[in-house]
């Protein structure tokens, strides 16, 4: 069943929400109007091979969670569906009367310590990228292997492009053997020092992504001895990759505006870190999902850059040690009741059956 499939059969919805920013009472000029919501499948698709989880339109800010799958992540305390079955009632298009069995309070646990922290965690390290991204933008230009070599020099070391440069030489003109029982060390040795044939080179070109050997005639001195640092060739390989599959998906409005208030960190991100707190902790203490927020202020004054990425970060420190404890002291039960879910899950599914 598609997107459009599921909107001409009206009947299979059973729950219609505005979700995101202004359910949570956090729209501003410019925001997107996001909806959530809970189907269920035809019957003989629930005794057929086609199974769905979720339907989404073209998009992705419209998606429907099949009762089986909702009931599912509310066991595992997902704040997205908690959020969802907490929607304020304004926010709420439409609601199935069978929704009215599934309660949040017969949910919330302590796994929210994990999955809300954990999520607030998970937008922390997309505020962290960003502000390393900004403030140690990778160059253009890729580094080659050769930006990673080094060579033992005067009792120290000093990197290969430079001892080249002092030495006159070109990489092509040079040639590598392994130096036994080290690890990525070699002897390295000129073409000057042949008189017949030629070495290979240190690598193979610029996009090389591994040093290269040669054959070296018996009893000749070795002139220098190299090593490639693999490890950080590695990291910035992957690190560069990254930065590249940034650069080319990152939402422009969005960057700009990080930009324009001059805090170098994804200030969206941050101001969900601490929604997403700030729910943790009230589930601990009073039990209940709060998405309407009171806390408005609070967290536009972050998403309009109004405080300093260390001092965002002291926040999250203290409120994570606050949480904990919250959590230590509440009465919540470990994880929900599996049986009761799957009890749930039968009697919406015997109940919307038999009323059709």
């Amino acid at each position: 069943m598609t997107y459009d499939q599921l909107k001409q059969k009206k009947e299979l919805i059973l729950l219609d929400c505005i979700s995101g920013s202004t359910a949570y009472n956090l729209n501003v000029a410019g925001s997107d109007v996001d909806k959530k919501g809970v189907f269920i499948m035809p019957q003989e698709q629930v005794y057929g091979f086609e199974q769905q989880d979720q339907i989404a339109n073209a998009t992705n800010d419209e998606v429907y969670f099949e009762i089986s799958r909702f009931l599912e992540l509310l066991t595992k305390n997902n704040p997205n569906i908690l959020e969802l079955l907490s929607t304020p009632k304004e926010h709420v298009l439409f609601r199935h009367p069978l929704m009215d069995l599934i309660k949040p309070e017969d949910f919330l646990s302590k796994l929210c310590l994990d999955t809300f922290a954990g999520y607030a965690q998970t937008q922390i390290r997309k505020a962290r990228g960003l502000n390393k991204k900004i403030n140690k933008p990778l160059d253009t230009k890729r580094k080659s292997v050769l930006d990673f070599c080094f060579v033992i020099h005067n009792n120290g070391s000093v990197p290969l492009i430079d001892w080249l440069k002092e030495y006159g030489f070109n990489q092509n003109e040079c040639g590598l053997v392994n130096l036994d029982h080290f690890r990525s060390v070699y002897l390295l040795y000129h073409q000057k020092q042949l008189t017949e044939g030629r070495f290979k080179g240190i690598i193979s070109g610029p996009d090389a992504d591994d040093v290269q050997l040669s054959s070296v005639p018996k009893g000749l001195e070795n002139i220098a001895v190299m090593n490639f640092n693999k490890d950080s060739y590695s990291i910035y390989c992957r690190e560069y990759r990254e930065y590249q599959e940034w650069e080319l998906k990152r939402n422009e409005q969005r960057y700009q505006s990080t930009l324009s208030h001059g805090k170098s960190y994804d200030a969206k991100n941050m101001m969900h870190t601490f929604r997403l707190l700030n729910m943790a902790e009230e589930i601990a203490l009073y039990r209940q999902v709060i998405v309407k927020r009171e806390d408005r202020e609070f967290l536009l004054n972050i998403r309009n850059g109004e405080f300093e990425f260390d001092d965002l970060m002291r926040m999250v420190e203290e409120k994570m040690k606050q949480i904990e404890v919250a959590y230590e002291n509440s009465t919540l039960p470990n994880q929900p009741d599996l049986k009761k879910a799957e009890d749930l899950l039968v009697s919406i599914r015997m109940g919307f059956y038999k009323s059709i």
